[in-house]
């Protein structure tokens, strides 16, 4: 089998090396790729097409004859790229760009919720300006959620705690256009209290199977601190996600949204994020994403036992529905190693020295109490190894306990240097803390 995998981060670095371990799958093309996919060399080989030539993408993949795409970043999704694959009778993992909008548009899903009845927080939506400054001139309590309605890499989310903050935030995306287009839309909502929490369903639009649960690290600073990034770590699995939170999360959100995606005519189909707030036991939803997290992607495949090629191929088939979907007992804790400045301005081009050695990917065969690393922005120039990016690696530990696996990663950042270097030592806190662990792992 083939498979083109486009995208160029941590997570399609993990999805290129999970598909690889099905002695079925003999080539996977990543589409650019990165600098740690580049050794993966035995069957993965980079291709330099940009995710967003999607007419060179479907070229490529026609000329290969490759059995199916698995689509990484959002962008190619807004684009249409799931569209394109299929008219040219190509299978794609990944919704339509009809369908995707439950990502690219949080105006729209805030939409399908209220028509499917799911819980969220309450919510209005502007396209203008004034009126969004009117309207909040009359809250009487902070702190307020001000979100860009489109694609803004993660980043498009403030916290307001006082009107001064709201009305900032609001010119910043009104008038300032700091997300750009992403910001002609506004959602103005109320602010959910709990935890977070990341739910992943494979799904081929009616039925679905369920990935490990995550919670992912999204603010820059410890405790949870600073600005919001595209994610400085995760672990998986959580407690705060029991059996009762998961039943309520199939019951009350993932069925009825596949249902009315159905209803609408855009059945949702490939990989649905349900972004969980939880308070007292009770989920609501914060955000969908049309993909796979990262750097979530970099702890729950790891925790995969069943073969994520048969699973990609049963949701092709409409077939999932009797798919077994195995889920290790292990724990996985992976953290991001990022380039100082990041998510504001940053340096890049510094050498990443202990990973040049090649022979480290070579033990990635089998996973037991072992370490992985993941690559998000990196190249490989001259022979050497490069930063190229905010998020450069992610460190991903995988062991019977949580406290082991962050041991497992925090001992092998020790031995990984580059210019500048930021991670946070605090990956997990929250779950720590409910096993009795009152802090972090520290470096």
């Amino acid at each position: 089998m083939k498979i083109l995998i486009v995208g160029n981060g941590g997570r399609e670095h993990a999805l290129a090396w999970t598909l690889r371990k099905d002695f079925r799958v003999k080539k996977i093309y990543i589409a650019p790729g990165n600098g740690g996919t580049v050794f993966l060399r035995d069957i993965v080989q980079n291709i330099p097409i940009s995710v967003n030539d999607i007419k060179g993408l479907v070229a490529f993949a026609r000329q290969e004859h490759v059995d199916y795409v698995v689509v990484g970043p959002e962008f190619p999704l807004e684009n249409g790229i799931v569209n394109a694959f299929r008219a040219s009778n190509i299978s794609i993992i990944g919704p339509t760009k009809e369908a995707a909008k439950l990502e690219t548009s949080k105006a729209f899903a805030k939409s399908v919720m209220t028509a499917a009845k799911i819980p969220t927080a309450c919510y209005k939506t502007f396209t203008n300006g004034f009126k969004a400054k009117d309207y909040v001139r009359s809250i009487k309590e902070f702190p307020i959620v001000i979100k860009a309605s489109g694609i803004a890499a993660g980043k498009g989310v403030v916290i307001a705690y006082s009107l001064e903050d709201t009305e900032k935030a609001l010119k910043e995306m009104f008038e300032e256009k700091i997300f750009g287009n992403a910001g002609n839309e506004v959602i103005i909502e109320e602010f959910m209290r709990g935890e977070e929490a990341s739910v992943f369903a494979l799904t081929d639009g009616i039925h679905y199977k369920l990935l490990s649960v995550a919670q992912d690290h999204k603010r820059i600073g410890e405790q949870d601190m600073g600005k919001n990034t595209g994610g400085m770590g995760a672990y998986a699995p959580t407690s705060i996600v029991n059996t009762n939170v998961l039943e309520q999360t199939k019951k009350s959100i993932i069925e009825p949204l596949l249902e009315e995606m159905t209803r609408r005519g855009t059945p949702f189909t490939g990989i649905l994020y349900i972004g969980l707030m939880i308070e007292n036991q009770i989920p609501k939803v914060v955000e969908f994403n049309a993909r796979l997290g990262d750097p979530e992607t970099q702890v729950v495949l790891p925790l995969l036992e069943t073969s994520l090629n048969s699973i990609f191929e049963s949701m092709i088939t409409s077939q999932i529905e009797g798919t077994n979907v195995l889920l290790s007992n292990n724990s996985a804790a992976t953290v991001v190693l990022a380039s100082s400045g990041y998510p504001d301005q940053y340096e890049i081009g510094h050498n990443i020295v202990s990973l040049n050695d090649a022979s480290i990917w070579e033990r990635y065969s089998e996973i037991k109490n072992d370490v992985l690393v993941f690559h998000s922005g990196t190249k490989v120039e001259r022979n050497r190894l490069l930063t190229s990016g905010g998020r450069v690696l992610s460190v991903t530990g995988i062991s019977e306990s949580l406290k082991k696996s962050l041991s497992l990663v925090y001992n092998k950042i020790k031995d990984v240097s580059f210019t500048n270097v930021y991670f946070r030592k605090d990956i997990g806190y929250r779950e720590l803390g409910r096993t009795g662990i009152k802090e972090g792992i520290k470096e």
